[in-house]
């Protein structure tokens, strides 16, 4: 057992809490009498509530409606919205991006899509767009449907623009910028460096200079009718209890509150400092110094960690910037793999809880902190997707300059807690082990006094792995706050059947021990550990 830190270590082993009484601690948020199961009967029912959001130490009433699930019939009109349209797309090679592409081109009667990408030349770009999305397994179901004609397809709908958010212009020549000002009418902002601890300089250029650069560039769009902004819904950073879908405003902290005086966040002054802070740093210890400084901002301001507090500072660039462009924020939670659509499991990188469920497989994380009743928050990839479309149909043909948030998350309607997902992952990697060894792999690796010392260095190595994987996500085991889905509910509401079908958004369908054991961790080992292996 490491021991990391005074902090309890929960065991998915044995299901206890080591150091500490074998009772469970309970957490407790939300509203005033209300319980787990009273709050899930909220989302399946037609009514109105005031239920008691806890914001700090401050209790504030607010009035939530409630969406009927009964079936409209008309639905919201996705398939009417996106024939002919035209969409300009950031981020189209990331996680999110790839399968929005691939949707998009596979469900929809879109026009055509714009995918900004990094590459010297047109050329370039046309490569990688071929080797990153087009000729990936991602996109084998549309291959199938299309045969022959697939890359004649494929050159009609998507078109891939040189370019880079972090430059003036997003980096774009003046022929593909007047050619997207005229045709576009759907911008998707997905470009994002999403590593939790980056340096501050880095993150800040791309994630809040980046969105301010883009919203110049969509003021000179003539047919606009919406810019979508992927956010995280850990935005709100130390919030507590309900966190509802609402937009974050300019200067906004997030400190609960302890007597101390707390500063509004001013994000000119901290994009000057991390300049002024790069430049009087040594080129050596340049990035060590960056990355040090964003975490002491982000914990300054009650965020957990560096990236939540850009995300968070490019959302009120957004607000404050905007003007009478019609903007929709989407906020999921922890994004994992694919849960139907195209291929089950299918996922990209090693991202969020996944290197705990490897490390944990590969028996070099045998306890993680947390308390087993945290609410573990996990959305999956195509549904988020799926909802994105939906909300960008919904919202885009109203024309309406305001401002919508929507929250992806999967808590208050369809619970997972920390000791249920151990459980799963725990007895998933007994039947179906990561590490195989032979015999002779066996003796190479223990025996013999040189292989001893060489032992000992990688277990030196793998406990300080574990134990900064702990403190990075530790905000995650220790969680107090859960997040409104209300505009999602009210979206599903408004879906018609068809469109339910077509573009599934409903998280209570999902089985969560039959998701991670039978569709994620295979699709882990598949696609990030390339496990030969496992079919799906």
């Amino acid at each position: 057992m490491l021991q990391l830190t005074k902090s309890p270590l929960f065991c998915p082993a044995t299901r206890e809490i080591k150091g500490m009484s074998c009772d469970r601690p309970k957490i407790s948020f939300l509203c005033n009498d209300l319980n787990e199961i009273q709050l899930q009967r909220i989302y399946s029912k037609n009514s109105k509530i005031n239920a008691t959001v806890i914001d700090g130490f401050k209790a504030v009433t607010k009035e939530l409606e409630m969406p009927s699930m009964v079936d409209s019939g008309l639905g919201i009109g996705i398939s009417n919205f996106f024939e002919g349209k035209n969409i300009f797309l950031t981020g189209g090679t990331g996680l999110l991006g790839k399968v929005l592409v691939e949707k998009m081109l596979r469900s929809t009667p879109l026009g055509k899509i714009y995918v900004l990408i990094k590459a010297d030349n047109p050329k370039a770009a046309w490569d990688r767009l071929f080797k990153e999305l087009i000729n990936s397994e991602l996109f084998g179901c549309i291959q199938e449907k299309h045969g022959k004609c697939y890359q004649e397809f494929i050159k009609e709908k998507v078109i891939p623009i040189v370019g880079n958010i972090c430059e003036p212009n997003l980096g774009m020549d003046l022929d593909s910028a007047r050619a997207i000002m005229e045709d576009v009418n759907v911008i998707i902002e997905s470009a994002a460096i999403t590593t939790l601890n980056e340096r501050y300089d880095l993150l800040l250029d791309t994630n809040v200079n980046g969105p301010q650069r883009l919203m110049r560039f969509a003021k000179s769009c003539k047919n606009l009718e919406l810019l979508v902004h992927i956010s995280t819904v850990y935005v709100n950073g130390e919030k507590e209890g309900i966190i509802l879908e609402e937009p974050l405003t300019m200067g906004e902290n997030r400190r609960n509150g302890n007597g101390e005086i707390c500063l509004p966040l001013d994000v000119s002054d901290e994009i000057n400092l991390a300049l002024r802070s790069c430049k009087a740093t040594s080129n050596y210890d340049t990035t060590k110094d960056m990355k040090r400084l964003g975490m002491e901002r982000a914990k300054s301001y009650g965020w957990y960690n560096t990236y939540h507090l850009t995300k968070a500072m490019a959302e009120m660039v957004i607000h404050e910037t905007r003007g009478d462009i019609p903007v929709l924020i989407i906020r999921p939670s922890v994004i994992e793999s694919c849960y139907r659509e195209p291929y089950p499991g299918w996922i990209q990188g090693n991202r969020m809880f996944d290197p705990i469920i490897i490390s944990y497989g590969k028996g070099q994380l045998p306890a993680f902190l947390g308390k087993p009743d945290t609410p573990m928050d996990v959305i999956p990839l195509d549904m988020a997707v799926n909802t994105t479309i939906a909300a960008i149909a919904k919202h885009g043909k109203m024309h309406k300059p305001e401002i919508n948030v929507y929250h992806l998350a999967s808590d208050l309607v369809n619970p997972l807690r920390y000791s249920q997902f151990f459980e799963y992952i725990r007895d998933y990697f007994t039947s179906e082990p990561l590490i195989h060894y032979t015999r002779d792999e066996i003796n190479e690796r223990f025996g013999g006094k040189t292989n001893q010392i060489k032992i000992q260095k990688q277990c030196k190595a793998k406990a300080a792995y574990a134990e900064n994987l702990c403190k990075m996500y530790e905000f995650l085991g220790f969680f107090k706050a859960r997040f409104d889905v209300g505009n999602t509910q009210k979206l599903l509401s408004e879906m018609s059947i068809e469109e339910k079908n077509s573009f599934a958004v409903d998280v209570r369908e999902i089985n969560w021990r039959k998701y991670f054991q039978e569709i994620h961790i295979p699709g882990l080992r598949k696609h990030v550990l390339n496990d030969k292996r496992i079919s799906l």
